[in-house]
């Protein structure tokens, strides 16, 4: 998997009077995976540009409330080998994610890492020099073997434009929403893409556009994962 890329664009109200300072790292895998067996995985993390950059970051547990709404706290679960890295132009460098307490061995224990961007602002008598911090949020999974999705999904009109497609995951693991098709028969009434994440006992809505879905009618929705797998729900309309 490619890795994912830190990159913000700075709008100049004032030009000739201001600049900006930026930089583009890139982070691989995208997405961390380990086993409750796994006490670290390597993570390569490479400077897009010649200018030299300095990355901290931060670790954080990640759960989500009964209504889909994401929870973050600092935790000291795992750490980052090490946790602030200067990169020179052009560099590139494989740190280590390291797990300091013991995995769940029943249950998918979810995290986020955030690594940022450290800048300082910078001035002269022509020009000011904005610092631009960048940051990635990256998902991290310890799960064990048994640990599986399962979702389910209902389906409700609103004002007769939209479809609320509500999806529950009463599994042990997280599931995340890359494509949801709501079908009548051979007729596809509305699609929903993205990538939405729904962790274990949280529920999330996902709106689509689906006017001709009216309450009362029966239709499939069929819903894709990240991992290419999908599950089909027969629904009647609410």
């Amino acid at each position: 998997m490619r890795g994912i890329s830190a990159a913000t664009t700075l709008l100049l109200l004032l030009i000739g009077t201001h600049s900006a300072l930026a930089a583009e790292f890139t982070v691989t895998p995208v997405r961390i995976y380990m086993k409750p067996e796994d006490r670290a995985v390597a993570v390569t993390i490479t400077n897009q540009t010649d200018v030299p950059v300095l990355l901290q970051a931060d670790l954080y547990t990640w759960t989500q409330k009964a209504d889909g709404t994401d929870e973050t706290t600092l935790t000291d679960d795992l750490a980052l080998v090490p946790p602030i890295i200067k990169l020179a132009g052009n560099g590139r460098q494989v740190v280590r994610l390291v797990r300091v307490k013991p995995a769940d061995q029943a249950r998918q224990l979810t995290y986020r890492m955030i690594l940022r961007e450290v800048r300082e602002a910078a001035a002269s008598k022509e020009t000011v020099q904005v610092a631009i911090t960048l940051a990635l949020s990256m998902p991290i999974f310890i799960t064990p073997a048994q640990a599986k999705r399962e979702v389910a999904c209902e389906a409700a009109q609103v004002d007769g434009q939209r479809l609320n497609v509500a999806c529950v995951n009463k599994g042990s693991a997280y599931a995340q929403v890359r494509e949801i098709t709501v079908k009548q028969r051979q007729d596809v009434l509305g699609r929903f893409e993205g990538g939405a994440y729904i962790l274990p006992g949280a529920r999330k809505v996902l709106s689509i556009d689906a006017r001709n879905a009216a309450p009362g009618s029966r239709v499939q929705l069929v819903v894709i994962y990240d991992d290419g797998r999908s599950d089909l729900f027969e629904v009647t309309v609410r």
